[in-house]
C-alpha cells in the first residue's frame, strides 16, 4: 500500500489538510448564508449599494466553497455536506436578524478575518505537506480577503 496519494503528496498529511480545509469549507459556508441574509435584510440609507455589494460577496463565497470542496476531492477525500456538520465544525456562527448596514458590514468584516485565520492556519500544514497548490489557493483568497477587509473598515471609518 503506496504511503502516497495520486499528486504526489504523502498520504497522512493529505489526510491532515483534507481535515483543514473541511474545517474551511464548513466556515465558507455558514458564512455565505450570513452574507445571503445581510443580502437579503439589509435596511437603511446605503440600501441599494450594501444590497448589491453583499450579492457580490456572497457570489464569490459560493464560488470559493466549490473550489474548496473540489480541492479536498483532489487531495482523494470527501468534503463535508451537511449543515449539521457546518455548523459543529464552523468558528463562524449563524448571524441571524441582522439588518443594520454598518452591522452587517461588521458582521462580513469579522467572517473574513476569520477565514483568513484559518487560512494561514493553513498555510502552515502545506509547508510541511509541500502542497503548492492548496497553498496558491489560500494565498490567494487571503490576499483578495485582506484588500475586502480594508475597504469594508473604510466604509465603516475605520
Amino acid at each position: 500500500m503506496s504511503t502516497v496519494n495520486s499528486i504526489g503528496l504523502q498520504q497522512s498529511s493529505a489526510e491532515q489538510l483534507a481535515e483543514k480545509l473541511n474545517q474551511l469549507l464548513a466556515n465558507y459556508q455558514v458564512f455565505y448564508m450570513n452574507v445571503r441574509g445581510y443580502h437579503w435584510n439589509v435596511k437603511g440609507q446605503d440600501f441599494f449599494q450594501l444590497h448589491e455589494k453583499f450579492e457580490e460577496f456572497y457570489d464569490d463565497l459560493l464560488t470559493k466553497v466549490d473550489e474548496v470542496a473540489e480541492r479536498i476531492l483532489t487531495l482523494g477525500y470527501t468534503p463535508v455536506h451537511a449543515y449539521s456538520d457546518y455548523i459543529k465544525l464552523s468558528r463562524i456562527s449563524e448571524d441571524k436578524n441582522v439588518s443594520d448596514g454598518p452591522a452587517c458590514v461588521k458582521g462580513i468584516v469579522q467572517g473574513f478575518q476569520t477565514l483568513i485565520e484559518l487560512q494561514r492556519e493553513m498555510l502552515k500544514l502545506t509547508e510541511d505537506a509541500g502542497d503548492e497548490g492548496t497553498a496558491d489557493q489560500a494565498g490567494q483568497y487571503i490576499r483578495e480577503q485582506e484588500k475586502t477587509i480594508w475597504m469594508l473598515n473604510a466604509y465603516l471609518g475605520r
